[in-house]
């Protein structure tokens, strides 16, 4: 249902990366509750684990974004330019934070880990990074396309 590509067996040369990733990262976010789940989880676990990194010293989470941005950039450069938007966000509401950074930052990732697993009891198949830990990275990316296909969008 959510293929994002029209996959012709005969012609795969024209399949990317990134749509092979997300591709296989929906099979098993297929549940609509799952998926929402995700929809909300995955941002929030983003945002948490940029915290702590944060916390722990800026130039900690300086190199983690620029690592994952090398990697988005070798997948798409629409995801690159969102992925730089997000993180600005991300930077503003974790600057924001002042005090409560670690402890609220800690809180989130929990909590969002808790729903997270919770999802996929509900789907009935393990989180995709289990296979792979760069879906770690391709979650984000996963929630995106579905964001762009409503809006009508290409990566």
């Amino acid at each position: 249902m959510w293929q994002i590509l029209e996959m012709d067996v005969n012609d795969m040369t024209d399949i990317r990366k990134v749509d092979t990733l997300i591709n296989h990262y929906g099979e098993s976010h297929t549940n609509p509750t799952n998926e929402l789940i995700h929809f909300v989880a995955i941002p929030l676990i983003m945002l948490s684990l940029c915290g702590m990194l944060y916390a722990a010293s800026p130039w900690v989470l300086y190199a983690f974004l620029a690592a994952s941005f090398v990697y988005y950039a070798r997948l798409s450069v629409v995801f690159l330019i969102t992925m730089l938007v997000w993180s600005a966000v991300m930077l503003w509401i974790i600057q924001g934070l002042g005090d409560r950074l670690l402890t609220t930052s800690i809180a989130v990732f929990i909590v969002a880990w808790i729903f997270q697993f919770v999802g996929h009891k509900i789907e009935g198949k393990k989180p995709s990074f289990f296979e792979d830990i760069q879906y770690l990275w391709v979650g984000p990316l996963f929630v995106l396309s579905r964001l762009f296909l409503k809006l009508g969008m290409r990566w």
